[in-house]
């Protein structure tokens, strides 16, 4: 019997979509299950160019379908920005390899300053072009500076004739050897500071654009281009001054959502091989999932994927419901970015400790797995980025709660036009958010959400008794570990907020807390023993530590879940 919590190629099917919707997203598995394992691990073995995955794409006009906003559809009613059907892509394409996915989000952020631009020409060329099966890229990032926008050296000259001529290189840029249109980030040469920003269409394939090369061993192909004399039209610029700087940042915010469902896609894939692995596998006379530390780390595995799940189906929510007076989802989005993804290496550790040397094997999914599951915490700003940028939300999250209509659950056919008209990316510290003690309340009955909040209480008391002072908001390091306590507290938020919402089984809720609480103590440990942590800060360090509790049926009940996965899914050969 398929697991109602995990995506499962042979029993998949997206009926909360509409029609279209459905077709296309079972279209894309069963090309992947018609190729077959053997060919998917070769192509990720020999690095082959994606070419047939992006002709099946064009065929099927999927990334066209998918990736044009309502107001580009020229009346097609299938084509809008749909953030639910986006992330349910995201974790099809995980599933099967992560080259495959990179090449659509790479076409996600190449499109965003696009979709926010008011060049119609540009837009209406856009959308030609992904009717057209073309994909896209986002050249931001430089080899000198990182995605220091600040420092970009990528220069325009002015022509005279009210264009440019572009000059410099951009560093690990996805697509940059196929994209029909890549948005390039440079500043002008005869303009001094954010006003002589600009954000400019070009094509990989004009003679001035030259490919360097791939900078990674891989089928993506993360490029290395130069512009040498470029010639920007007028009709190629997307944003000048501000608006420039504020679409790069407005662009991540759409495109680093994607992270959290392709992890959530790899370690699904991986928890399926690696326990009919171990179970089918005989040690000493026993199966391998005889073992109480393969049992609970396999439990544990388990459990961690299905808070991904959950986190990241209601964050889907907060992102398709944001407007100018709730901008919650700037809070969720890192999260997803930074504790959905980390999550999802934790997942993988788990599941290596069980299936081991297996792993390493050129005949299994798990050994890309292994590798591929590392990249997504690192991609769209780093852990410590984004730990950062959660942290600026902390005081209004925990302490000082707003009233907000509830946000129901958003599988409607619908076009997400604000994600292109988020406004000035700034003012994060004023976003207000509801009370998240409710969605607590709810499951107070189970003895491992009740634990958990009584550290989720402690930590607002941390905050309002002792949190970092004037001098210790210069050791980052001690500011991220009190950001992992804050991001605990919100991923158990969303994940009781959509456990609700879809009845998920109690135990498996219950079990999770359980991980949550052990992950709470461990973090406020850290804490403790961090350089700079005044004597109030380590005496409330130790005092937040609590002991899961437990419960041998419970966990028996889960464990018997995790079992029933063993030969469930194999991938065709």
């Amino acid at each position: 019997m398929s697991d109602p919590l995990l995506f499962n190629p042979r029993t998949y099917d997206p009926a909360h979509f509409d029609p279209e919707t459905r077709r296309l997203l079972r279209a894309t598995v069963d090309w992947f299950e018609s190729r077959g394992k053997r060919r998917l691990i070769e192509d990720y073995r020999t690095r082959a160019w994606l070419g047939d995955f992006l002709d099946f794409a064009a065929r099927e006009g999927l990334f066209a379908t998918f990736l044009t906003p309502e107001a580009e559809g020229a009346g097609d009613p299938d084509k809008r920005w749909d953030t639910a059907r986006i992330a349910a892509l995201n974790e099809i394409l995980g599933f099967y390899g992560l080259d495959y996915w990179y090449a659509w989000q790479v076409t996600v952020l190449g499109l965003g300053p696009v979709w926010q631009s008011d060049n119609a020409a540009a837009r209406a060329r856009a959308a030609d072009l992904l009717a057209q099966g073309e994909v896209f890229a986002f050249g931001l990032s430089e080899k000198a500076h990182g995605a220091d926008i600040y420092s970009t050296d990528m220069l325009l000259e002015p022509d005279g004739e009210g264009g440019f001529r572009a000059n410099g290189s951009k560093y690990y840029i996805g697509n940059g050897n196929k994209a029909g249109l890549v948005s390039v980030f440079g500043r002008r040469t005869d303009v001094e500071g954010p006003d002589g920003y600009v954000f400019f269409a070009a094509d990989s394939r004009h003679d001035a654009y030259h490919l360097v090369k791939n900078v990674v061993d891989s089928s993506k192909y993360v490029s290395e281009f130069r512009l040498r004399d470029y010639p920007v039209a007028p009709q190629d610029v997307l944003h000048t001054g501000r608006a420039a700087f504020d679409a790069a940042l407005n662009t991540v915010n759409v495109g680093k959502f994607n992270l959290c469902t392709a992890s959530i896609g790899i370690c699904e894939h991986a928890m399926y091989e690696a326990v009919t692995h171990a179970h089918n596998r005989i040690l000493y006379g026993r199966p391998v999932t005889a073992f109480p530390h393969v049992r609970r780390e396999l439990t544990d595995a388990y459990v961690r994927l299905a808070g991904m799940k959950l986190f990241s189906d209601r964050a889907v929510d907060y992102f398709r419901t944001a407007g100018p007076d709730d901008r919650r989802y700037l809070l969720f989005n890192p999260m997803t970015k930074m504790k959905v993804t980390t999550e999802g290496e934790k997942v993988v550790d788990l599941l290596w400790d069980v299936i081991a040397a297996k792993g390493f094997e050129k005949d299994t999914y798990f050994g890309q797995a292994a590798v591929e599951i590392r990249g997504l915490p690192k991609l769209e700003g780093t852990v410590h980025v984004n730990l950062a940028l959660i942290l600026k939300f902390l005081r209004n999250h925990l302490l000082d709660p707003a009233e907000f209509p509830p946000v129901p659950t958003r599988h409607d056919a619908a076009d997400d036009g604000f994600l292109f008209r988020q406004g000035p990316a700034r003012g994060l510290g004023s976003v207000r958010f509801h009370d998240w003690r409710p969605a607590f309340d709810a499951h107070k009955h189970l003895p491992n959400v009740a634990r958990f909040r009584e550290q989720a209480d402690a930590l607002c008391e941390f905050v309002r008794t002792a949190a970092p002072g004037e001098e210790q908001s210069r050791d980052l390091d001690l500011l991220l570990a009190v950001g992992q306590l804050f991001a605990l507290v919100v991923h158990g938020q969303l994940v009781l907020e959509q456990a609700g919402a879809t009845g998920t089984d109690e135990d498996v809720l219950d079990e999770l807390f359980a991980v949550l609480v052990r992950d709470f103590s461990a973090y406020a440990v850290d804490l403790h023993g961090k350089d700079s942590a005044t004597a109030a800060q380590q005496d409330w360090a130790l005092g937040a530590v609590r002991r899961p509790v437990v419960d041998e049926n419970r966990s028996a009940r889960v464990w018997a879940r995790v079992e029933s996965l063993s030969g469930t899914y194999e991938m065709a050969p």
